[in-house]
């Protein structure tokens, strides 16, 4: 009678353990039947994941952050016409692939011609200035941080009319300018900036010689924002902001040629439209 109630025993232990173990592949297995995405696969738009923490996502090969939360991003910058791999492994070896081409865009060019060759030729002193501007900037985008607020959404940093948009360029005596990169706002001197999404301040200048009075918000996983033209900033650089939040205020400073918000998003260095961005829905 004890070598079957031992034997029943073992049986059951057993059938528990084969339970268990099938009940976890198939909680892997379903997370991996599709990868979870939000975002526009279009040029400039960012895209925000969610997988299992413990899983590997890599985006042609290289390895993107997941979060402990299993929040990832990347994104596709104003020209971008490559095909992305994207792949997420568990930890047990189970793959799935989702291949992303970005959709093309149409941007606003603008030709003038008749400019000065004073004009189109910019001061040596001015360059030299604007070049270790830009090594700042380019420091600051970057930062990695294990932060997710890009995974939460974002609002508008300012109420006002959108003056400018992402992509557009000019064409002066036939040589094309760089893009404009951002969001233009109209505004007021002294307007308030509300931080888009939360994170950290990684910089705050105010005198940059085009930008003036610049700030970038670090978001997490090189998402961030980055303010041009301010009049005043009410943080400072290793601050956290949160969501909505007044941390600064609009500005004609740099070379603006009047008081406007200049809102920018990058992915490290990829130049991001923050319209794209106000689009994006949190996943959960």
């Amino acid at each position: 009678m004890r070598n079957t109630l031992s034997h029943t025993l073992r049986k059951t232990l057993i059938a528990l353990a084969l339970v268990t173990s099938f009940a976890a592949s198939a909680q892997v297995l379903a997370a991996q039947e599709k990868i979870a995405l939000s975002g526009e696969v279009k040029q400039g738009g960012l895209m925000v994941g969610k997988t299992l923490p413990q899983n590997t996502v890599t985006l042609n090969g290289k390895e993107i952050t997941v979060s402990n939360s299993g929040n990832f991003t990347f994104g596709f910058s104003r020209d971008d016409i490559q095909s992305y791999q994207l792949a997420v492994t568990s930890v047990n070896g189970d793959r799935v692939e989702k291949t992303l081409t970005p959709q093309k865009r149409s941007y606003n060019i603008q030709r003038i011609e008749g400019i000065k060759k004073s004009i189109m030729q910019p001061n040596p002193k001015a360059v030299a200035r604007s070049q270790a501007d830009n090594k700042k900037i380019k420091t600051a985008r970057k930062v990695s941080s294990p932060l997710n607020y890009f995974a939460h959404g974002f609002v508008a940093p300012i109420e006002g009319t959108i003056t400018g948009v992402y992509g557009s360029q000019r064409v002066y005596n036939g040589v094309p300018k760089r893009p404009h990169f951002g969001l233009d706002y109209a505004g007021k001197t002294g307007d308030p900036v509300k931080a888009p999404a939360s994170g950290t301040v990684l910089l705050w200048v105010p005198d940059m010689f085009y930008s003036g009075g610049t700030m970038i918000i670090d978001h997490g996983q090189g998402v961030s924002s980055t303010f041009l033209h301010l009049s005043n900033s009410y943080v400072k650089q290793g601050d956290e902001v949160k969501q909505g939040q007044v941390v600064a205020a609009v500005g004609k400073s740099g070379r603006a040629t009047g008081p406007h918000l200049d809102w920018r998003i990058n992915w490290f260095n990829v130049k991001i439209d923050p319209a794209l961005v106000l689009k994006i829905n949190p996943l959960h």
